[in-house]
This record gives structure tokens, C-alpha cells and sequence, in this order.
């Protein structure tokens, strides 16, 4: 395992780990009224996981690259993609570039167990946070205030996970969500996973054209795209103004959260399901073209 795949499984986790944490914003601003001001900072948190992606993206490419071009090399670069795909030789760079993609996916579902887990301490640090920057007023000064020894150490021994016992306190309640859209955002969170882990792989069974294949995963995230903004989002935003409205307790936004984390690690799960199957689906349109 080389020290670039090893960055690769780490960035994951991170990215994952935080767009975990990213319901938090929700349960934070409920707790402490300022619903936008969470969703602000949390922006800059946010702004790691888009740094993390930019590193991983080329890192994972060349994955795709190695594999493709150590076939080429092998068998010649003159062989049709059906035939190519055919050769023993071929196939067991293909099972290695697979394998290699599943662990990808197993570092996601674990970023999003750890990002659950740490959701109860990460929203009452969150939640401080946001009193801290309306005493402060500024983005710089805030983290000035929060990088000092004493903040910075005691802020890392909040972020203790959830307790089992308390997993199951909020497991236990009954649920006073809409079902449909939790199990949607099983399949959501599937896809997104699996998306463009798929577009990459379509591109080493499209060899030729790789470049087209991997820009298809629009195909795979473009359902997914719609039935967030369609239905989970506004779903959460009703629940969420509800809760700030006084019209929902503050539980029902806590539940909402752990069964969002739950339902994205089950996606996660999924991912691994779909990671093929959405592989040769976009290698089908990739193929109708060109």
C-alpha cells in the first residue's frame, strides 16, 4: 500500500467526517437560535473538506491511470476495449484498481461513523462557538480566541463520542420524522459515495476513452442532486424552522440529526452495492457517445 493511497483513504475519512458534522449546524442553531451564524462558520469548516477533495481527486485518478496503463503496456495499446477487457491479465489490474476503490468506500463509512458518533460533543463546542463569535463579531478574532493553548486543549477533551446509552435514548424515542424522506437519503447518500468512485472505474473499463467516461458522473449524482434539493433539504429546513418556531421541541431536531448520520452510513453500505453496477452504466453511455 503506497504512501499516496494511504492519503487517499485519510482524506476520505476527513471528508466524510465532516460532511457528518455538517448536520450539526442544524442542531446548533436550533440550540442557540441563530440558525444562519451556524451555517456560516460551519462554511469555514466546510472549507477543509473542499481542500481535502482538490488534493484527493488527482490522487485518485492516477489510480485509475496506473491501472490502464500498466494493461497498455502488457497487452499493447492496439486491442479494442471489449477485447482488452477479456485478457486475464487486464482483468486482474481491474480487480486491483476494485479492491482498492471498495477500501475507498469502507474509509467513507468510516469518516461518517466517527463524524455520528462525535455529533452530541461537536454541537455543544459548535454551539459555543457561535455565542464566542457574537461576543468577538469577527472571523479572525474568533480564531485567535480559539487557537490559544488553554481554549484549544480544553475543546479537544469536550469531543468525547456519544455514549451507547445515550445512541440508544435517542434510537429508543419514537420517531416523529417522515420515513420517506430518511430512507431517500439512504439512496442519496449511495450515490454520492459511489459517484464518482464509479466514473473512475467506468474509465479503466473504457480505456480508450477513459476522459469521457470519468466525466460522466453527473449521470450517476444527477438523481441524487434532484431528490436532495427536492425533498431531504426542504424536509430538514420544515423540521428545523419548526424547532426554532416553537412549534417542534429541540428532540425532534436531535433525532433528526442521528437518523441523518444513521441513514448516510447506511448509504455508505449502499456504495458498496452500486459502486459496479454504476460503473458499467456510465461505460454504456460513455459508448453512445462516442
Amino acid at each position: 500500500m503506497t504512501i499516496s493511497f494511504i492519503l487517499v483513504l485519510f482524506l476520505t475519512v476527513l471528508i466524510h467526517l465532516i460532511n457528518t458534522l455538517i448536520y450539526s449546524a442544524r442542531w446548533a442553531g436550533v440550540k442557540t437560535g441563530r440558525l444562519a451564524t451556524a451555517y456560516s462558520l460551519f462554511n469555514i469548516i466546510f472549507l477543509i473538506a473542499s481542500t481535502a477533495n482538490t488534493i484527493q481527486a488527482p490522487l485518485l485518478s492516477s489510480l485509475v491511470e496506473h491501472t490502464i496503463n500498466r494493461g497498455l503496456t502488457i497487452l499493447g495499446s492496439h486491442l479494442p476495449d471489449d477485447i482488452l477487457l477479456q485478457m486475464p491479465a487486464y482483468r486482474q489490474e481491474l480487480g486491483i484498481l476494485e479492491y482498492k476503490i471498495r477500501l475507498v468506500i469502507l474509509a467513507a463509512t468510516v469518516g461518517t461513523v466517527i463524524g455520528g458518533l462525535l455529533l452530541p460533543p461537536f454541537v455543544r463546542l459548535f454551539a459555543r462557538t457561535i455565542l464566542l463569535f457574537e461576543e468577538v463579531g469577527s472571523v479572525p478574532r474568533l480564531f485567535l480566541l480559539a487557537l490559544t493553548p488553554r481554549r484549544f486543549w480544553g475543546a479537544l477533551k469536550t469531543l468525547r463520542p456519544a455514549s451507547p446509552s445515550s445512541l440508544r435514548r435517542v434510537m429508543g424515542q419514537r420517531l416523529g420524522l417522515p420515513k420517506g424522506f430518511l430512507l431517500l437519503n439512504i439512496f442519496i447518500s449511495g450515490i454520492y459515495t459511489t459517484g464518482v468512485l464509479s466514473a473512475l472505474y467506468a474509465g479503466a473499463l473504457f480505456p480508450h476513452y477513459r476522459t469521457t467516461a470519468t466525466l460522466l458522473s453527473p449521470i450517476v449524482n444527477g438523481l441524487a442532486t434532484v431528490l436532495l434539493a427536492t425533498v431531504v433539504d426542504p424536509t430538514a429546513a420544515v423540521i428545523t424552522d419548526q424547532a426554532l418556531q416553537g412549534r417542534r421541541e429541540e428532540k425532534d431536531v436531535r433525532q433528526m440529526v442521528a437518523y441523518l448520520a444513521l441513514t448516510r452510513f447506511l448509504g455508505t453500505l449502499l456504495a458498496q452495492l452500486l459502486f459496479v453496477p454504476a460503473a458499467w452504466l456510465i461505460r454504456g453511455v460513455a459508448q453512445l457517445l462516442v
